[in-house]
């Protein structure tokens, strides 16, 4: 097998100059589009739109036909950089400075498109497109943003154009400390709400005249916090809820507020369940509750449940190309937040694994280019594998 690869930080360089701040293109969808064209895939450019979201461009590129049907899915929109200046490189100027890659984007998660890239292309130049089965890339524009416009309906256009995957990875920042660390197979759950008490607002030295909101909202926070979901189990970490806001809106020392409201988010297990998670949430507050408390609770829409992968084929192929190329044995791993994967999961098996994480989101985001090849090459070891094993 040839171990030669196009360069993965070239083009990691390359998408990282294209400013695709959520939901903006920025250039990164049609640099990929004339880099998958060249090597033979079948490329469209799909836009979604929706009521009260912005437009986003998504990329779909294939080749191949048949079954094993692979897909790698990533997204080139970034968050934003914030203050330029106080970037040693700026965010998006792609510069190298002793070995390492900076700009936004560069781990979370241009650098793990580019590392497949790197790899899919060198597969294809030695397999050629009939090398029995398909490979295609699943790219979107909205995952830092509110993920309407993104993966959810470019997965439902796939499967209209008659696409049937059978195992994908995301190329998301995975490792914790070096490449090699850690494959997420599975996330947690996550449930945001909203709690809010409504009371008679009043001046402080008269308080007979009003109703305080605020103690009854810190007795129902109060109990929520107390609840041990459970202990978690030898896949996933304890189920934890974490009171994220605590707002009255009140910038006066001698005014009762009107209403106070809290806003949580909890990180759930397969213990758990959407629908038995709401009900003891609610059961929680209810028991909390004085009689006569104006009390509401509501669940924000954007949910997910947990999920395990079990494809042992993905999973075995994917560690067996980590440990050839890293000496390491990857954790199998379902810490940490979402990612698109929680839909993809309606699809076909996945899982996740990319760069070292340390530095997404941050100032001078950065991975090392020594980094980015040998993802790609584990990339490469993998789709050997892959295809070989399901051949």
């Amino acid at each position: 097998m040839s171990t030669e690869l196009p360069h993965a930080a070239v083009i990691a360089r390359d998408l990282i100059r294209c400013p695709s701040v959520t939901p903006s293109e920025g250039g990164a969808l049609a640099f990929l589009e004339q880099l998958f064209g060249k090597a033979g895939f079948t490329v469209d450019r799909v836009t979604f739109q929706d009521k009260d979201t912005p437009d986003v461009e998504n990329l779909f590129a294939t080749i191949g036909s048949g079954k094993p049907h692979f897909v790698f899915a990533g997204h080139t929109d970034v968050v934003p950089a914030g203050n330029a200046d106080d970037w040693r490189h700026g965010p998006f100027e792609g510069e190298v400075a002793d070995g390492v890659l900076y700009g936004r984007g560069a781990v979370d998660m241009k650098g793990g498109i580019a590392s497949f890239a790197a790899a899919a292309l060198a597969f294809i130049e030695e397999k050629g497109a009939d090398f029995g089965g398909a490979i295609s890339f699943l790219i979107t524009g909205d995952e830092e943003g509110p993920a309407v416009n993104g993966t959810v309906k470019l997965l439902e256009w796939a499967q209209k154009q008659g696409h049937v995957f059978d195992a994908c990875i995301v190329g998301e920042p995975t490792n914790p400390n070096a490449l090699g660390d850690a494959i997420k197979v599975g996330r947690r759950g996550s449930l945001s709400g909203i709690v809010t008490v409504n009371g008679v607002q009043g001046h402080a030295a008269y308080p007979h005249l009003a109703d305080n909101p605020i103690p009854g909202l810190l007795r129902l926070m109060s109990a929520l916090d107390a609840v041990e979901f459970d202990r978690g189990n030898e896949r996933f970490e304890p189920s934890n809820l974490e009171i994220v806001t605590f707002d009255v809106a009140n910038p006066a020392f001698n005014v009762i507020p009107a209403r106070a409201q809290a806003r949580f988010n909890i990180r759930f297990n397969d213990e758990w369940t959407l629908d038995s998670l709401k009900a003891k949430i609610s059961a929680t507050l209810e028991e909390a509750a004085d009689e006569g408390l104006n009390w509401a609770l509501e669940f924000r829409p954007d949910c997910s449940e947990s999920f395990l992968t079990r494809d042992d084929t993905l999973i075995g192929a994917l560690s067996d190309a980590v440990e050839a190329s890293t000496g390491r044995r990857p954790e199998l791993s379902t810490g940490g937040g979402t990612s698109d994967a929680r839909f993809i999961k309606n699809y076909c098996p996945v899982v996740e694994f990319g760069l070292v994480g340390q530095t997404m989101h941050k100032v001078d985001e950065c991975t090392k280019v020594v980094d980015l090849d040998d993802l790609a090459k584990i990339y490469r070891v993998f789709l050997d594998a892959y295809f070989a094993a399901k051949a």
